[in-house]
């Protein structure tokens, strides 16, 4: 009995994370499919007067997006793409509530995927007067004058298990710089410290890139 519940839970241990990891991936492709792909193709459908299978509808969909995407990359590496989609980003940034969301989206994205990243810069945070007990997270701005406060800086703590975070404001003295690369951080801080790529040793990352 004993050896078949030790069979069970590694079987288990195996298969739980590759299952909830394709339900997950799926469920996404499935979500973007109802929300994007699939309208798009139908409507093209639509225009085009003709009733297209579910699957081409969702190809269709899925190749304008994509194609989508590219051309506005190409826009934007070109002056004058780059200059029209500022305009059209200032447009945005007039309208109220269009502006709190997509100013906080276009941050986070362009902090995550952008040439200058936000989360580039791994540090430990002692919280307490015992400098045992630190907590780790990403300096995110060093200058925060705008808000009044010259002496401080703005640390984000993401969560474990959980995409959130805290965003502290500290004092430089309080924040010790980790020599290691921000994604294997990230990775320990979510996981908790118990994924495998976690416990091994840190690697020094580059130093970051900034223009």
């Amino acid at each position: 009995m004993k050896t078949l519940l030790r069979l069970f839970f590694q079987g288990l241990l195996v298969l739980l994370p590759v299952v909830l990891t394709v339900y997950l991936v799926w469920a996404i492709v499935v979500t973007l499919d109802n929300l994007l792909f699939s309208a798009i193709g139908q409507y093209v459908g639509t225009f085009i007067a003709r009733d297209l299978p579910q699957w081409v509808r969702s190809l269709l969909g899925l190749g304008l997006v994509l194609g989508l995407i590219l051309l506005t990359g190409m826009l934007a590496s070109i002056y004058l793409g780059s200059f029209l989609l500022q305009q059209f980003e200032l447009v945005l940034q007039r309208i109220p509530l269009v502006r709190l969301l997509y100013s906080s989206l276009s941050d986070l994205f362009k902090a995550l995927l952008g040439d200058h990243r936000g989360f580039d810069r791994p540090v430990l945070v002692q919280l307490t007067a015992d400098p045992g007990i630190r907590v780790a997270g990403f300096i995110t701005r060093d200058d925060l004058s705008a808000l009044g406060l010259k002496e401080e800086i703005a640390v984000y703590l993401p969560q474990s298990y959980n995409f959130a975070g805290n965003l502290l404001i500290v004092s430089p003295d309080r924040v010790t710089p980790l020599d290691a690369r921000p994604a294997q951080v990230t990775t320990f801080i979510i996981s908790g410290g118990v994924s495998t790529s976690s416990k091994a040793p840190l690697i020094p990352d580059d130093p970051p890139q900034r223009g």
